[in-house]
């Protein structure tokens, strides 16, 4: 599965963006993607992910009510809808894919076998 990021770019502290995730396949199984960050000398973090059969979610608490993960199942893409966006927030953002994860594994990167090429968010006060 190749994934294709895009939506970055520069932004005002208390902004939005929306990034999008084009899989280039659907697996069968449990098919979760995922948004995942990171910063220089950071490890990658987890944002948010969903599964794409049925749509349930999860995020990390930092962005619980800001952030909006959403998929287009016909189109095997997914969303993330980022509002009152802080310095904060400012990264690199990767998404990813799996066919096989259990929801406890989703935050975690090292459980995704697919990864796209980041697409960079500069969020500036």
């Amino acid at each position: 599965v190749q994934l294709q990021a895009s939506g970055g770019g520069p932004v005002q502290a208390g902004g939005s963006l929306r990034l999008s995730c084009v899989a280039s396949e659907r697996t069968f199984g449990r098919m979760v993607m995922a948004w995942f960050r990171q910063t220089p000398g950071k490890e990658r973090e987890f944002v948010a992910a969903i599964n794409l059969s049925g749509g349930a979610t999860a995020y990390a608490d930092s962005v619980k009510g800001r952030f909006t993960i959403s998929r287009d199942t016909a189109k095997v893409t997914v969303y993330l809808q980022m509002n009152s966006l802080k310095v904060e927030d400012t990264a690199v953002y990767y998404c990813a894919a799996d066919s096989t994860l259990i929801r406890s594994s989703w935050t975690r990167s090292s459980a995704y076998d697919h990864w796209g090429q980041g697409t960079e968010v500069t969020v500036s006060s």
